[in-house]
């Protein structure tokens, strides 16, 4: 059989940790990459241990090991966009951000750099050490497009406390103020809100809210991770930056809406409702 050859799609790399269960980290990425028609690439931080119902373990890879993952990458196949997940370490995060200096990844770089700050569980307890959450403020967020943080995270990372749409105005300007272009506050555990699930983006001048519906589920294991990668996917295409928010926000409404149970725990979001149609309708050409 003749083999054609296609045209290369946009290329993104995640930077995070592995998710056994398959519902978050690397693994979601990747998905979420394929469903908006990016090739993902990926550098590992931690291999972790997990299930629906939680991480009993994680094992960080080497810094040097991570630095040079995302080199390797740019530097042979080339990357179009870049988001970071769980990156377990302050020494990570250091080796990562020399890296991506060097790749010209984020900051002046040619290449967006998207931060999904994951610092915190499902339940809003803190997953990394001071030295860490430091690190993320003072190294990663001036190189950073943009920053995805939810409100567990903000009040971890800028101490402000979100329980209504004023305090999430006032997150976006302290988080604005650690260097990013752009922040987007993630209106998700904003449960007060009775509006629905209203996501705030800020670029130091301009706030735009993005709402959306809000589902009564407990199936959003890997929500955070799927949406920053559908933004990256859309940087990688040559969207600006608040055109990729607003599609990552409708990927994700999706993908929600789509999510599924799985195990005795949380379940996953699923990215599965954009490539569903051949596999759903059968006679549906590939």
């Amino acid at each position: 059989m003749e083999h054609t050859v296609g045209t290369t799609p946009p290329r993104a790399m995640t930077i995070a940790g592995t998710d056994s269960g398959g519902g978050a980290g690397i693994a979601a990425d990747l998905r979420a990459f394929e469903a908006c028609g990016v090739h993902g690439c990926v550098a590992v931080t931690a291999v972790t241990v997990q299930n629906s119902l939680g991480v009993t373990g994680v094992h960080p890879i080497p810094p040097e090991t991570v630095a040079a993952q995302i080199e390797t990458v740019a530097g042979d196949i080339g990357l179009d966009a870049v988001k970071t997940g769980m990156l377990a370490s302050s020494a990570i995060i250091e080796a990562i951000a020399q890296a991506c200096d060097r790749a010209g990844i984020g900051a002046a770089g040619r290449t967006p750099l998207v931060v999904d700050p994951v610092a915190a569980s499902m339940h809003g307890d803190q997953l990394l050490a001071d030295e860490a959450l430091e690190a993320f403020r003072a190294v990663l967020f001036p190189r950073a497009t943009l920053v995805t943080p939810n409100l567990d995270e903000v009040r971890l990372l800028v101490d402000v406390d979100v329980h209504d749409r004023a305090a999430q105005y006032a997150a976006a300007k302290a988080l604005h103020g650690l260097g990013p272009r752009y922040v987007l506050v993630k209106g998700g555990h904003l449960r007060e809100d009775t509006d629905g699930c209203v996501d705030l983006l800020y670029d130091g001048n301009t706030f735009t809210e993005l709402p959306g519906p809000r589902f009564d589920t407990g199936n959003t294991h890997g929500g955070g991770d799927n949406m920053a990668s559908a933004i990256a996917s859309g940087l990688a295409r040559g969207m600006l930056v608040p055109e990729a928010v607003a599609f990552g926000k409708r990927f994700i409404v999706e993908a929600v809406r789509h999510s599924y149970p799985l195990g005795a725990g949380h379940g996953p979001v699923s990215p599965l409702w954009a490539v569903r149609r051949w596999w759903e309708e059968p006679g549906t050409a590939l």
